[in-house]
C-alpha cells in the first residue's frame, strides 16, 4: 500500500523520531533502485511522510493531488471513517479585527489565514448503536452516500464477531433507480476494512436477487491491499454474503408482516426483481423468496401473499389456481376464469411476463399444485362427465374438423371447452408453452432473440349461441358463411386473450359482411 505512493510521486522521503530517542531518521526512495536510510533532525517525535509529485504530462496532471479540494475529496472517499482525525492546513478568510482608533469611514478588511481543520467524521455511522442513532441521520447518511433525493423506506444494521467479524449498514430504497433495469447498474456494497474504503461496489457481498440493497460493509478481517481478484475467492467474503443474503430476507418479512403499506410500495419497486430471480439459476432461489411474493386476488382485487392464499383457501380445494394476461384486471376478465371462479376458489391474477415463469418454478404450495385456469385438469372430472365430454366432442367432430381446415396452420387445435362457461370462445395453448409465455419470447424477439410459439388451441363453447349458429350454417350446407363464423371466433379468442390481430381489416370486413 506504501508503494502506491509511487504512482503520483517519483521521490519518497520519510522522516521519523521514535518517542525517548533524540536521534531522527530519514528514509529515501526513488521506488526503482531501493532506498536509503540516514541519520538527520527532528524537533518533535512522529513521522513525516513526503511524497514529491512527477512533473505534469498531456496525459496526467498530477499537480492536482496539490489541490485541497482534491485532497479532501480522497480523504471522504476513502479514509473519512478511519478512528483517528486527519487534519488538514485549509485556507480561510476572515474579517480583520477593527482597529481601536479607526474612523467612522472604516472599510472591513479580509485577511487570508491558515487554519487546521479535521477533514474526517472519524466515527462510522455503523458502529454506534442502533438505539442511539435518530432516523434522521439514518435518512441523511443513506441519501448523502448513495445520492439519493428520496429517504430509504428500510434501514438494516447487522454484525458479527466471530469467524468473521464485521459491521454492515444496508438500506432499502424507496424507488426504482433509474437504470436499475439496465446493463448499465452496478450492484454491490461499500466495502470497508477497519474504516478504511477498500472496494467501491463488492458485487459479491450480494445476490442477484437482492441487488437493489445499498449500504457499507466493514470487516477488520480484510488487508488493505488485498486485490479484487483475490477477495472475490475470500471465505470470510462468502460468510458475510451468506448471511446478509439471510438478514435481507428475514427483514423484508419482517416489513411485510409489520408495516404491509411500506412492503407494497417495496414490491412496486423491486417485485419483478425478485420474481426474475425464482426463475434465474434454475430456481435455486424459490425456496428463499417464495415467501415475499406477491400477487393480485380474485377476491377484492387486492394483493396477496402466497401464504395468505393457502391460509384462505378451503382444504378440499384441488389445486392453487392463476390465470394469466397482459395485466392482473386483463386476467381476471378472461372467460376460462369463470368455472372455477363459480366454485368459490380464489385465484392469482398475473400481469407481469415473467409470471407464468415464476408458477412453473414453484411449482406446488404446501402440496398442493399449481395450475392455471386454461389447464383442462386444473377441475377434477368424474367419469360420468369425462364420457359425456367425449361424446360431445364426437358429436362435433364435423364442426371442428371444419373449423381447423379453415384456420389450417394459424391453430395447433380445435376443440370443445371444458373451461367456458357463457363465453362462446377462448385461446389456449398445448404444451409446455403457454400463450404468455409466446409473448414474452416475442418481446425478446424485438430484442434480438429468436422468437418462440404456442401451440395455440381454439376453444368453442358448445352451449353458446355463436357455436350453434356456426353449425347451422355447415348443416344448410352454407360452407362460406360457416367459414366466416369460424374466422370471427378466431379473431374474438385472439381478442379475449390479448394477442394481436393478425389482420383488423379483415376482421372488420367479416363482422360486415355477416350484418348485412
Amino acid at each position: 500500500g506504501f508503494y502506491s505512493a509511487f504512482m503520483v510521486a517519483d521521490r519518497m522521503t520519510v522522516i521519523t523520531r521514535r518517542h525517548g530517542q533524540e536521534q531522527a531518521f530519514c528514509w529515501q526512495s526513488e521506488g526503482a533502485d531501493g532506498y536509503t536510510i540516514t541519520p538527520c533532525q527532528k524537533e518533535s517525535v512522529g513521522t513525516d511522510v513526503i511524497m514529491h509529485l512527477k512533473e505534469d504530462t498531456e496525459e496526467e496532471q498530477y499537480s492536482q493531488y496539490l489541490e485541497l479540494s482534491q485532497l479532501r475529496e480522497l480523504v471522504k472517499k476513502y479514509s473519512d471513517y478511519i478512528r483517528h482525525p486527519i487534519r488538514m492546513l485549509v485556507e480561510d478568510y476572515r474579517m480583520k479585527d477593527k482597529p481601536a482608533d479607526a474612523g467612522e469611514d472604516y472599510k472591513p478588511e479580509w485577511e487570508t489565514v491558515l487554519e487546521e481543520q479535521t477533514v474526517n467524521s472519524m466515527v462510522p455511522l455503523w458502529q454506534r448503536p442502533r438505539s442511539k442513532v435518530e432516523q434522521e441521520e439514518y435518512n441523511r447518511f443513506y441519501q448523502e452516500k448513495f445520492m439519493d433525493w428520496q429517504a430509504p423506506l428500510s434501514v438494516i444494521t447487522a454484525s458479527s464477531e466471530g469467524t468473521v467479524t464485521y459491521k454492515a449498514l444496508l438500506f432499502i430504497p424507496a424507488a426504482t433507480p433509474y437504470d436499475f433495469y439496465t446493463r448499465e447498474y452496478e450492484k454491490g456494497l461499500q466495502l470497508y476494512s477497519s474504516g478504511v474504503l477498500i472496494m467501491d461496489k463488492c458485487a459479491d457481498l450480494l445476490p442477484d436477487c437482492f441487488r437493489f440493497v445499498k449500504g457499507v460493509v466493514d470487516s477488520p478481517d480484510f488487508s488493505l491491499n488485498i486485490s479484487r481478484e483475490m477477495l472475490q475467492h475470500t471465505r470470510q467474503l462468502q460468510i458475510i454474503a451468506n448471511a446478509l443474503e439471510k438478514k435481507i430476507k428475514n427483514e423484508l418479512a419482517k416489513l411485510m408482516k409489520d408495516n404491509r403499506e411500506g412492503y407494497e410500495k417495496f414490491w412496486a419497486a423491486f417485485g419483478r426483481q425478485l420474481k426474475y430471480s425464482v426463475v434465474d439459476q434454475y430456481g435455486s432461489k424459490k425456496d428463499l423468496l417464495k415467501d415475499l411474493l406477491l400477487f393480485t386476488s380474485s377476491k377484492e382485487g387486492k394483493l396477496t401473499s402466497l401464504a395468505e392464499y393457502l391460509e384462505r383457501m378451503d382444504p378440499e380445494q384441488p389445486c392453487v389456481y392463476y390465470v394469466c394476461a397482459a395485466s392482473a384486471d386483463q386476467a381476471a376478465k378472461l372467460p376460462q376464469v369463470e368455472r372455477v371462479a363459480d366454485k368459490g376458489y380464489e385465484i392469482l391474477c398475473l400481469g407481469d411476463e415473467v409470471d407464468e415463469f415464476v408458477m412453473q418454478a414453484l411449482g406446488e404450495l404446501e402440496g398442493k399444485p399449481i395450475k392455471s385456469v386454461s389447464d383442462p385438469t386444473a377441475l377434477p372430472e368424474s367419469e360420468e362427465e369425462k364420457a359425456e365430454q367425449a361424446q360431445q366432442s364426437e358429436q362435433a367432430k364435423p364442426v371442428l374438423d371444419f373449423v381447423k381446415q379453415t384456420l389450417g396452420d394459424k391453430v395447433h387445435a380445435v376443440r370443445l371447452s371444458k373451461l367456458l362457461k357463457t363465453a362462446p370462445v377462448c385461446m389456449t395453448a398445448d404444451g409446455p408453452m403457454s400463450l404468455e409465455m409466446e409473448r414474452y419470447f416475442a418481446q425478446m424477439e424485438g430484442a434480438g432473440a429468436p422468437g418462440m410459439k404456442a401451440q395455440r388451441v381454439l376453444e368453442l363453447n358448445a352451449h353458446a349461441a355463436p357455436y350453434a349458429a356456426l353449425k347451422a350454417a355447415l348443416d344448410s350446407g352454407d360452407q362460406e358463411r360457416a367459414g366466416k363464423y369460424a374466422q370471427i371466433l378466431y379473431h374474438q379468442a385472439l381478442l379475449l386473450a390479448g394477442l394481436p390481430l393478425e389482420d383488423a381489416a379483415e376482421y372488420t370486413q367479416l363482422v360486415c359482411s355477416l350484418m348485412g
